[in-house]
């Protein structure tokens, strides 16, 4: 069945209310505390009774978490109302509060060889209410079990492609923003790099300034399209370009441009490939790399081994680029970037 959305339903339920109320029921969903309708004391009785008979209070109806060995990472499985799944996990970052990496889609189909969630193809996408929620599930589950920290990060690099999905993300990340205490920094959204929408987003006054991450992982590209096959012969010249104004427009000193890059053993991970991604960085304009661990096991790749991370970590910074390396977390749980995916008889 479709998804109707929060909006929907309360507009049929009550026409004609004031817009102020579909504010206060919005504002109810982020209440430290508020569990459930009958906590929602910003609304009239009568109101609550209906709500609670007739809107779904969150948008899924099971949630199984799993705790990695560290203590540091859990991954849920949330069913959806229609019996659909999707992953979301929540990680300690390094300020000692909570990261949560959301998804956007079921499944992806942009069919990346070395992600675990292109091999479920592509379901439906998420509406902006299941994309929100995946964020306070994470809150209540905090609460919950009185871990401790606060959510001071939020990345969109779950399942799915976020801009296949663009005004469901925007809206998710409209009410985020205005809703909660997370700033426009410290919400990532991470693309294979659709170009069309990437255009969108440089005229689109309703996308908010969230930082952006592009999934290159070849500067090359014949080995990209071999990694990545919806890529196609014009990507990277047009990519660059539009890094160029999309930097000269949004960066500053807060605000930059991320390459994400998982390092193949073999394929991607050469003092050539090295120097083909420092000089497309360089092109590009302000930007960070971010060289990601290979996670998952299914398939012919294999990961770079230490050794030859710390050389093409060291080829980068001999060109003067900022370039990490993120940690692999939940890797145990399968919730490591790139493993994430659900299955309808898992």
């Amino acid at each position: 069945m479709a998804y109707r959305s929060r909006h929907d339903i309360f507009s049929e339920l009550f026409p004609g209310s004031p817009a102020f109320r579909w504010r206060q029921v919005e504002k109810a969903f982020f209440v430290d505390g508020w569990q459930g309708w009958d906590d929602a004391s910003n609304l009239p009785k009568d109101m609550v009774k209906t709500l609670a008979e007739k809107l779904p209070w969150i948008s899924h109806q099971k949630a199984r978490v799993l705790e990695s060995a560290g203590q540091e990472t859990w991954k849920a499985a949330l069913e959806l109302l229609d019996g659909k799944c999707i992953e979301t996990v929540l990680m300690k970052n390094r300020r000692g509060d909570w990261t949560v990496c959301v998804s956007s889609q079921i499944g992806c189909a942009m069919k990346c060889a070395f992600c675990a969630t292109g091999r479920m193809g592509l379901a439906r996408d998420l509406s902006s209410d299941e994309i929100v929620d995946q964020y306070r599930f994470w809150r209540a589950f905090l609460a919950q079990k009185k871990i401790g920290g606060r959510i001071s990060n939020l990345v969109f690099m779950g399942m799915g492609e976020p801009l296949a999905n663009y005004d469901s993300v925007k809206q998710a990340l409209n009410l985020l923003l205005e809703q909660t205490d997370l700033g426009q920094t410290r919400i990532t959204v991470s693309t294979v790099g659709l170009l069309p929408r990437l255009e969108t987003i440089l005229t689109d006054k309703d996308w908010p300034p969230v930082r952006l991450a592009v999934s290159l992982h070849s500067a090359d590209p014949l080995t990209r399209r071999r990694i990545m096959p919806t890529t196609h012969d014009a990507f990277l010249p047009q990519l660059a370009d539009w890094c160029q104004r999309y930097v000269r427009k949004m960066g500053n000193r807060r605000h930059h441009l991320t390459f994400e890059y998982v390092l193949l053993a073999g394929i991607n991970d050469s003092d050539g490939h090295a120097g083909l991604l420092a000089e497309f960085a360089k092109a590009a304009g302000r930007v960070k790399i971010n060289l990601i661990p290979y996670n998952f096991t299914g398939s012919e790749f294999r990961g770079s081994d230490p050794e030859r991370t710390e050389q093409f970590l060291k080829l980068l910074a001999d060109h003067g680029l900022d370039a990490t390396r993120r940690r692999s977390m939940g890797d145990d749980i399968a919730a490591a970037c790139g493993q994430l995916i659900t299955l309808e008889k898992k």
